[in-house]
């Protein structure tokens, strides 16, 4: 296999890298104190550079699609998702942003030319956001068939109940609507059971009960929220790809989306490690850098092979789906979200130690970004259940998957 990446994807990963070093980092405290002012509002920083980053043709590069988006296979955007992961903010800026990005290939490939018109096209625009309502409270949502809350056919009309939590980007001020998981059918096999419905936020029935901290943020202006959905009726055509199709729907949702993610989180890593190699130089005790201090260069040494290991491995997660598809990369799917999130958590972690008590406070990205990384250990399935992916797809070569 080769990793080498188009002339065209390493044009556009310098210019990424650029726009990030040239616009978006020396604005980070005018973004922050932004937030801090009006949390829920949208720093105008960000429309600002939206547009610059538009203008320079760095916009949706997520999308495979070349009409629509920038025409890069998986391999070709990884170094691209790693630069932007490095920043807080970044991806919303070049309109790369979850959950956007996993909802703008849902309706591209699943979506009616209706749904597209309606909603992948402003999407797609920046000019509005959306949410995802899967996880549950009431039910171990680690197994998707647990899930309690109906999505189910009157006649021409859907009908949605439940409770969901855990709704990243429902507190964003332009969410338009959400995409809804829902069980239609229990006698259906358990994979045919479920539909995905789009819902705009404004919908009769449907309520932001709260939103949800991790580690005492918010993660504003997208936010983590509880919602209700109550008696919320909307026509049979808002279902997406016709009901029973949510686990399909899913699946191929996942693939792509777990690449964004594990190369978001290795440019965060990267970003830690950074920070830890220029606080170990830059402070002394005991008559020593903190670099020449007790394992300080082993754990700075084992950072680095990490990162490159986990890079090497989704690379070559994302070159399989770019040529077997979601079926010939299963177990590496798997791998990649097993591995890069507690191998970012762990270099954030040794970056926090180096900076002591300030590695704890906002005066460093550390603390906000951990909250953020432990969080998506639990995010597209906890560890647990991707390890018993792997397991069973180890397993099947020898005859078993018991």
């Amino acid at each position: 296999m080769d990793f080498t990446h188009s002339d065209r994807a390493v044009r556009l990963t310098e210019q990424v890298r650029q726009f990030v070093r040239d616009e978006i980092e020396p604005r980070d405290e005018e973004h922050a104190a932004a937030l801090r002012e009006s949390p829920w509002a949208v720093p105008p920083v960000v429309e600002e550079l939206k547009q610059k980053a538009r203008t320079a043709g760095l916009w949706n590069l997520f999308l495979p699609d070349p009409e629509l988006g920038a025409g890069l296979s998986n391999v070709e955007y990884a170094p691209m998702a790693e630069v932007m992961g490095a920043s807080g903010w970044a991806s919303e800026v070049f309109n790369c942003n979850a959950p956007d990005t996993g909802n703008a290939e849902v309706l591209l490939h699943y979506g009616s030319a209706e749904q597209r018109e309606q909603w992948l096209r402003p999407l797609l625009d920046g000019t509005i956001r959306s949410a995802f309502c899967m996880t549950e409270p009431e039910v171990a949502s680690s197994d998707a068939t647990n899930m309690a809350a109906t999505a189910v056919v009157d006649g021409e009309e859907i009908v949605l109940n439940g409770r969901k939590w855990w709704s990243t980007g429902i507190g964003h001020p332009n969410c338009a609507f959400v995409i809804f998981m829902g069980l239609t059918d229990p006698e259906a096999h358990p994979y045919q059971r479920h539909s995905m419905v789009l819902v705009p936020l404004d919908t009769p029935g449907v309520r932001v009960e709260r939103m949800l901290s991790t580690f005492g943020y918010l993660d504003e202006p997208f936010g983590h929220g509880e919602v209700t959905f109550t008696d919320v009726r909307l026509p049979l055509d808002a279902v997406i790809a016709g009901p029973g199709r949510g686990f399909e729907i899913a699946q191929g949702r996942l693939g792509p989306g777990r690449i964004h993610h594990c190369m978001r989180a290795i440019g965060l890593a990267e970003r830690a490690l950074e920070l830890a190699c220029r606080r170990a130089l830059s402070r002394t005790a005991f008559g020593k850098p903190l670099a020449n201090l007790g394992g300080n260069r082993e754990r700075i040494a084992n950072a680095r092979v990490a990162i490159d290991q986990a890079r090497l491995l989704v690379l070559h997660t994302a070159w399989l789906l770019d040529t077997k598809g979601l079926a010939g990369a299963r177990s590496e799917v798997s791998q990649i979200k097993a591995v890069v999130p507690r191998m970012t958590q762990e270099v954030l972690d040794m970056a926090m130690q180096l900076h002591g008590g300030a590695g704890l406070s906002d005066d460093f990205p550390l603390a906000r970004a951990f909250a953020g990384i432990r969080s998506l250990r639990f995010a597209d399935g906890p560890d647990e259940v991707h390890l018993g992916v792997i397991a069973r797809q180890e397993l099947r070569k020898y005859g078993t998957d018991r």
